[in-house]
């Protein structure tokens, strides 16, 4: 496969699960300012902003709300982040390999872009949680239409490679924005609010019925935090993307006959996911662990860019 193609089907796989990401995490922060709070809900919409990465860009707002939100995150083609400008690229990305692709896969993705190029802020505005339920069925259509129809070939695993690394980001982007940015006052750890904001987490990610048939009614951090990290059956945990990941990259090393440093550096990865625990985690510090999984993750995403040089 040329490195261009290689490339494109990568960053498809990426820019789509970061529109359907962004969805979710924005859908988490409406959840948490629903919220009584402490005078406003600033803190819960910056906490969006740096889970997508774009808190520098709302840093000079005075107070964040959703209208900032809205513009910055679904509406603004020139933030990379958001939805509207995920979606593009991702057709972008798309239209550069029409070949590569199925053709449910090219008309969901192209009838998608369509749609949400003209769409109306204040439409978006008066019905945010339609409007993104919207985007997470339109993402939901291009991911059942490439796993019901596309080819197991070196193509798909490039699209599930940009899949999966994006998963592992947002998921670890997540986690670290509820311990480290949202970490409430000692009075209240444990509270209603904080017990709000990381059952928000299981939302976010379409995994609160998933975790009760797990844990049950233990709604605690530490629970919370093994799902999204450990359980390898949890398919947005770190575990299971690496695993998926491992996966793709065994199969391409396998067909092209030779492995790289990104073969190493994720099987390595996973071996160490297999040896932790919660305990071993927290003891050493969630936040010291997730800074450097989210480092670990970025590096990986250059080693593959550069072993099939895109």
């Amino acid at each position: 496969m040329l490195s261009r193609t290689a490339e494109n089907l990568f960053w498809l796989g990426r820019y789509m699960e970061r529109a359907e990401s962004t969805a979710r995490i924005i859908g988490m922060g409406a959840r948490m300012a629903m919220m009584p709070g402490r005078g406003g809900h600033d803190e819960e919409w910056r906490s969006v902003a740096a889970a997508t990465g774009c808190a520098g860009q709302l840093s000079d707002v005075e107070e964040v709300d959703q209208r900032d939100i809205v513009r910055t995150l679904i509406l603004d083609r020139e933030n990379p982040s958001s939805i509207l400008s995920a979606i593009g690229r991702a057709r972008e990305n798309g239209r550069a390999v029409r070949t590569a692709l199925t053709t449910p896969m090219w008309e969901a993705l192209n009838d998608t872009w369509l749609k949400i190029r003209d769409i109306d802020e204040d439409a978006i505005q008066r019905n945010l949680s339609g409007h993104l339920d919207w985007v997470r069925e339109r993402c939901a259509l291009f991911l059942g239409a490439a796993e019901a129809t596309h080819l197991r070939n070196d193509g798909y695993d490039f699209y599930r490679l940009g899949t999966f690394i994006e998963r592992a980001d947002l998921t670890l982007r997540l986690l670290d924005v509820k311990y480290f940015v949202l970490l409430p006052e000692t009075e209240v750890v444990g509270g209603g609010r904080d017990h709000h904001q990381w059952t928000s987490l299981l939302h976010a990610t379409s995994s609160q019925r998933a975790y009760h048939h797990v844990y049950r009614g233990d709604y605690s951090p530490w629970r919370i935090a093994d799902f999204l990290i450990l359980n390898r059956n949890s398919p947005r945990s770190l575990a299971f993307c690496y695993d998926r990941l491992s996966e793709h990259l065994d199969r391409l090393g396998r067909g092209y006959g030779v492995r790289h440093k990104c073969h190493l550096t994720t099987n390595e990865y996973v071996a160490i996911l297999e040896d932790q625990d919660m305990g071993e985690i927290f003891q050493t510090g969630l936040h010291e662990f997730l800074s450097a999984s989210i480092a670990r993750n970025n590096r990986l995403s250059g080693e593959i860019a550069e072993a099939y040089l895109f």
